[in-house]
């Protein structure tokens, strides 16, 4: 492991880091792959329902105060249990349909359809 030998040192790496992520959002936009937004508040998902194109993200941003998951019916992507500020990016690569739901609140249910 490389030490950062210096506060110029450390703040053009972090200048630098900054910069990739800025980079990716600029390819996106180009008119290739997007990253889509799902919220969780008030023990629901918004959208509950989102069509996406195959190569798309989606952005799961736990904003209630109690944890949630996003947990596809058949098990082909889980977010994790995601606290209150945390969320969690999937990338979705083929055509198909996913309903999801909440493993903590099960009551809890949207649907995910990659075109």
């Amino acid at each position: 492991m490389r030490m950062i030998k210096s506060r110029r040192e450390f703040l053009t790496l972090t200048a630098c880091a900054a910069t990739i992520p800025a980079l990716a959002i600029k390819a996106r936009a180009d008119g290739h792959a997007t990253t889509h937004t799902v919220r969780i508040t008030n023990f629901t998902f918004e959208p509950a329902n989102l069509t996406i194109n195959a190569g798309d993200s989606v952005t799961f941003i736990n904003e209630d105060s109690a944890p949630h998951t996003a947990t596809a019916d058949n098990g082909a992507f889980d977010t994790g249990t995601l606290q209150r500020g945390q969320s969690a990016t999937l990338t979705f690569n083929g055509a198909a349909s996913f309903p999801y739901f909440c493993a903590i609140h099960p009551s809890m249910r949207g649907s995910l359809t990659v075109g």
